[in-house]
């Protein structure tokens, strides 16, 4: 299915936005994930449907100052 990843377009083989994470390689990664621009907390990802276009924004934090 194609989606939007941070800008950039690509490919996964789920529907769920926990694996998609997985499958995107962030996995074990502390992250802030938005979908289609909405904050979706890590404990709803399990259970937060992914659909062809949908565009998902994941942040890490950034260590510096």
């Amino acid at each position: 299915m194609k989606i939007e990843v941070n800008g950039e377009p690509r490919e996964i083989n789920t529907t769920v936005l926990s694996r998609a994470l997985t499958e995107l390689g962030w996995g074990d990664a502390r992250v802030a994930t938005a979908l289609n621009g909405v904050f979706v907390p890590a404990a709803l990802r399990d259970e937060t449907p992914l659909s062809a276009g949908d565009h998902i924004e994941v942040l890490t934090a950034m260590q510096g100052g």
